[in-house]
């Protein structure tokens, strides 16, 4: 233990400012993939999107490097290590001290609740627990929707479904239409997008609902092709969109920090000061559902207790200003 503790020059000579090379290199290269992140190229399998879906997982590289540097005796890489740190807690900081808020006007849970879910009626009232005032949801089959319309319908007379995705409501629904984000050679059946203006107290405001397609990791890289592709569809709608309030929920299959989501995230704010990761339920590692808005703000999003689905439900308050 003493001779682990003494941090003199070792055999060789070389002293703690020498030694642990390597270690320092590679903090100084998470610090750059944390700070540069958008400078990774998507070329080659999706690499610079995949780490963006992640990102804050970097971070786990601190302790690593942490562990190694003091086992290594190493005070060129100890001082290293406060790069990375400090970018990260300037990137996540906030996130992760993320408190409540209580200023907001419209609460809204967004889940996508599995077209495997095996209990409908039971996700439904776990929804109701959190007494929003939109339920957006995704992955609606024929056979479980009419449980969820049966079990929401008491205190949310308004609803919009278009195909697997609906919009349920306290307050009343017009101009619900369908929003195509279907990706190139995808069939007329394919329905994932609805909006509808809430008439709300407040004034009239856009709900829209969307599921984007889903990604893979594979051999060759992350497949996220349609995933992108649909979401430049969203965009060019959020952009066309003419009430000046709009409120976006939905399952985007990636995280705010994904470039992929650009065209949607260039146009919406989201509540960037909570991570409220959603998938898996098992062991939630992402936020890939959310709750944006545009005229409008997210004043925290949480999630709620899990249901039959590998989803969990996020809950957002949002303030529509003055």
């Amino acid at each position: 233990m003493r001779r682990w503790l003494r941090w003199g020059a070792e055999a060789t000579g070389r002293s703690p400012w020498a030694r642990g090379r390597v270690l320092a290199s590679l903090a100084v290269l998470t610090a750059a993939l944390l700070a540069f992140h958008s400078a990774v190229p998507n070329t080659v399998g999706r690499v610079g999107s995949l780490l963006e879906t992640f990102l804050p997982w970097l971070g786990l590289a601190v302790p690593l490097l942490l562990a190694l540097a003091l086992l290594r005796r190493s005070a060129l890489a100890l001082v290293a290590l406060l790069l990375p740190a400090v970018v990260w807690g300037f990137l996540f900081g906030g996130r992760a001290a993320a408190g409540d808020s209580a200023d907001h006007d419209v609460t809204a849970v967004q889940h996508n609740v599995s077209d495997v879910n095996a209990d409908p009626a039971g996700t439904a009232r776990a929804l109701l627990d959190a007494e929003p005032d939109l339920i957006a949801l995704e992955e609606l089959t024929a056979s479980a929707l009419p449980v969820y319309e049966r079990t929401l319908a008491p205190r949310y007379p308004h609803r919009a479904v278009r195909g697997t995705v609906g919009l349920w409501s306290k307050y009343p629904l017009t101009g619900v239409r369908a929003v195509d984000i279907r990706p190139q050679g995808v069939g007329e059946g394919w329905n994932r997008g609805v909006r509808a203006t809430a008439r709300t107290p407040r004034g009239d405001i856009a709900v829209y609902v969307a599921h984007l397609p889903s990604v893979r990791v594979q051999w060759h890289g992350f497949s996220s092709g349609r995933r992108d592709e649909s979401a430049g569809l969203l965009g060019a709608a959020l952009a066309a969109e003419k009430l000046d309030r709009v409120i976006l929920l939905g399952d985007l299959n990636s995280t705010v920090d994904d470039r992929g989501l650009d065209p949607v995230t260039g146009r919406m704010d989201s509540a960037g000061e909570d991570f409220a990761f959603s998938w898996p339920a098992s062991f939630p590692v992402s936020r890939i559902d959310h709750v944006m808005t545009r005229a409008a703000t997210v004043t925290r999003v949480r999630t709620l207790p899990a249901t039959g689905s590998d989803h969990l439900p996020v809950a957002a308050g949002i303030d529509l200003g003055p």
